[in-house]
């Protein structure tokens, strides 16, 4: 009898994605890459690690999405150390190795920075952190950056604008560079659910960084009667509200594509505003009321 060869660590999770994920990972994966077009031939693709479970994720799906050769594209997988602690750093280092993702680390001194800022450090921090993963990116001859955002970032997102924000907007699925040209970024796990990133996680007894940055816990605790950040206030609500209805994620997140500018007091486009009432004279519909009891619009 032939005996079966026994698997090593990485070699059973690239096999368990198409396979025991197939549905919730792999099928969510493939689908957001095939509607927003996020990969074509001659693509050179940094996919960015932070260390923790999202983007190691997306560097396994990335990995298997090649071996299909589909499209002819390249990869690269890129680690900002934006002052880690040694420990730390070597825990992205240690799992990056036991996964068999060929990691290239570069430095920046981002978390120093962002520890003498007041006003939105967070937002600075992750603006700073997509600047020099464009940069380091580009010097690898990439024309792209692929990070680990997933369904429950967009939905997050969606709900922050409209109540901190005043706002109606999403997390796009991909987007062009406004100050690196020629580069693009795409979120491939667009459409993958945290919930399922955290099964494979737990499953596969993978253990990953949270954020890293002690500041981070700070700043949250002393500027927040509640000890939460914003997003962790719409994980919490969306808790709450899929016990009501399992589907509001989706509901959600179809509210954007689903605009009816007609129905909408005003929008932006190209840095203009569009007002309902600078054309409302000339939408006068055609045509008479024939009931005279008529009280709708």
């Amino acid at each position: 009898m032939k005996e079966e060869k026994v698997l090593q660590k990485y070699e059973q999770v690239e096999k368990d994605l198409t396979t025991k994920y197939r549905k919730e990972i792999w099928l969510k994966f493939v689908e957001g890459i095939n509607e927003f077009d996020m990969i074509q031939d001659g693509d050179k693709i940094a996919v960015c690690i932070s260390g923790g479970k999202d983007s190691m994720l997306l560097a396994k799906c990335m990995q298997e999405i090649k071996k299909h050769r589909k499209k002819d594209f390249e990869l690269e997988f890129i680690v900002m150390d934006p002052g880690y602690s040694t420990k730390n750093r070597q825990k992205i280092i240690d799992n990056a190795k036991l996964l068999n993702v060929p990691i290239k680390i570069f430095e920046s001194n981002i978390f120093e920075v962002v520890t003498h800022v007041d006003d939105h450090p967070c937002y600075l921090c992750a603006r700073m952190r997509r600047g020099h993963l464009y940069k380091f990116a580009r010097s690898l001859g990439c024309n792209k950056i692929a990070l680990g955002h997933h369904f429950d970032d967009v939905v997050e997102t969606i709900l922050m604008g409209m109540m901190y924000g005043a706002q109606m907007q999403t997390m796009m699925p991909k987007l062009h560079s406004t100050f690196h040209e020629g580069m693009e970024l795409i979120r491939p796990l667009y459409y993958v659910k945290e919930a399922d990133i955290i099964r494979w996680r737990d499953e596969n007894e993978l253990e990953f960084l949270q954020c890293a940055c002690k500041f981070t816990e700070e700043y949250t605790r002393t500027n927040n009667e509640e000890g939460m950040s914003k997003r962790k206030e719409m994980k919490d609500l969306l808790v709450e509200l899929r016990k009501k209805y399992d589907k509001i994620d989706m509901n959600i997140y179809n509210s954007t594509k689903n605009v009816n500018l007609k129905t909408i007091i005003s929008y932006v486009q190209d840095g203009k505003v569009h007002h309902f009432m600078d054309n409302y004279e000339n939408d006068i519909p055609k045509g008479k009321i024939e009931n005279n009891n008529y009280k709708g619009d």
